[in-house]
């Protein structure tokens, strides 16, 4: 990846979590929303915003279009913001690695568990 856009991938991530954290205050977003990643298309035009979000599914789903419906509002921010002659479109997606990390997590431990339960019964 150039590194161009590695720092406009960076610049946009800062850029909206300082905005999430200090200027958003819409309840449906709680306090439990992360940016965890942005990718820019190679022509700069778009940008995927990945976002990481405790709370049920409805919660989840909530906040996702609300974000969605906050885009323009976003692209506004960042259009003041970053000195760039265009600024990406930007769309919000969910990154569930955090919880496919957990479920992977404990399906070792399930099996570590039963490897022990094992060794002890043979012994």
């Amino acid at each position: 990846m150039p590194h161009r856009i590695e720092r406009v991938n960076h610049l946009i991530r800062r850029e909206i979590s300082d905005l999430l954290c200090r200027y958003v205050k819409d309840p449906r977003l709680g306090n439990f929303i992360t940016v965890t990643d942005v990718e820019v298309s190679s022509d700069l035009r778009y940008a995927k915003v990945f976002v990481s979000f405790l709370g049920s599914e409805e919660e989840k789903q909530a906040a996702l279009k609300t974000l969605q419906t906050a885009s323009g509002y976003f692209h506004t921010e960042l259009a003041q913001r970053l000195k760039m002659r265009h600024v990406p479109q930007i769309t919000f997606h969910w990154d569930d690695s955090i919880e496919r990390g957990s479920r992977i997590l404990d399906i070792i431990d399930r099996i570590d568990h039963e490897s022990d339960a094992n060794d002890t019964c043979q012994a």
